[in-house]
């Protein structure tokens, strides 16, 4: 649930144990979990007592390694110590939110916390693999939590974070200079790892895996997320080069090829709807609806672009209602992710004058 704002400004917020209502508000109580909106406020809220309280907790959440763990309310206190099956991670917003937060805290004058983030932050520096890649877990732990991961926008999530680290972008100005250089540098790896894993089919680039193994091959991760191309993550992929001020020829082509990739496998014509079947459990099917907005398969086949689904028994499918009805009512197949990327896309070949066709 989102906070409670009366123009603009926070008025009320419950995070985990600690609630606060912001100066000028009338009382009110709002309830927010951990999540990406905590860092999504004004910058005088991090000034408060309260959100200093919530900095200590974070501050408790994080591992002897450096990183913190996902899915895990990071407001509250921790019931024990972390435990090494779910700290130190980078998926699911593990590791790159909680910086992000304890910077806002930072910038607004609580220093105590400085030394918590730059653990942080040379805890990403140390997971990085000399090939340019994070994995979902470091240290290592084995099977496909070692990948290369751009589930989920993982690896992205870092390469923003020390991207604009490097930059001394706000509320990063607090960095010192020998640590933004090497996030720079670490961006560096990581861009030219994202130009070389971009898969071709013939001349044509075309999209990415979510996963790739030690020999940067699409990788499965678990039995339903087949190696493959994937219409979700290379969104977040996209972007993260889309924005890059100055972008090289390589990283040019690199938009251009997976811009048309996504352009020929939008699929027209269908939505997902939800409904409850016969026995009343929640589902998803697929409907004809000529006047639906495109949408994306999140796995496409790697070498007929087929959309494809799994469930749990790593079946290959071409069709939605195939796979087990816990699978599709419990995980995103499809999604509308490459729409805004699309949408923008002439305006940034407009802006770096690329002149490639389409």
């Amino acid at each position: 649930m989102a906070p409670l704002t009366l123009g603009g400004l926070v008025c009320s917020m419950a995070l985990g144990a600690v609630a606060f209502v912001s100066p000028g508000c009338a009382s009110a109580q709002e309830a927010a979990r951990w999540s990406e909106a905590i860092v999504e406020q004004d910058d005088a809220v991090f000034a408060s007592a309260q959100m200093r309280a919530v900095a200590d907790n974070v501050v408790l959440h994080q591992s002897a390694a450096g990183g913190w763990p996902k899915n895990t309310n990071l407001a509250d206190p921790p019931a024990g110590p972390a435990s090494p099956n779910v700290a130190n991670t980078i998926d699911n917003n593990g590791t790159t939110l909680p910086m992000e937060f304890l910077a806002r805290v930072i910038s607004a004058g609580s220093a105590q916390y400085r030394p918590s983030f730059e653990r942080g932050l040379d805890y990403l520096l140390a997971a990085q693999y000399a090939n340019g890649g994070w994995p979902q877990f470091y240290p290592l732990r084995g099977g496909y939590y070692d990948h290369v991961t751009f589930n989920d926008n993982a690896m992205i999530h870092v390469m923003t974070l020390l991207r604009d680290i490097s930059g001394g972008e706000a509320p990063y100005g607090f960095v010192d200079a020998d640590r933004r250089r090497r996030a720079g540098e670490a961006v560096e790896r990581g861009l030219a790892l994202i130009l070389r894993t971009q898969i071709r089919q013939g001349d044509a680039l075309t999209a990415w895996c979510a996963q790739y193994d030690g020999s940067l091959h699409p990788a499965w991760a678990r039995a339903y997320e087949p190696p493959s191309l994937s219409g979700a993550e290379s969104v977040g992929i996209v972007r993260f080069l889309m924005a890059i001020d100055h972008p090289s020829p390589e990283v040019i082509a690199a938009v251009e090829g997976a811009a048309t990739w996504l352009s020929v496998s939008a699929i027209e014509g269908a939505r997902v709807e939800t409904f409850t079947d016969a026995e009343g459990q929640r589902d998803r099917r697929v409907v004809d609806d000529a006047n639906a907005p495109p949408i994306w398969a999140r796995f496409y086949e790697l070498e007929t672009n087929r959309p494809l689904f799994l469930g749990r028994d790593s079946a290959f499918h071409y069709t939605f209602a195939e796979i087990e009805r816990e699978r599709r009512a419990g995980y995103n197949y499809y999604g509308d992710w490459a729409r805004t990327v699309l949408d923008r896309f002439p305006a940034w070949r407009a802006r770096v004058g690329a002149t490639q066709g389409r």
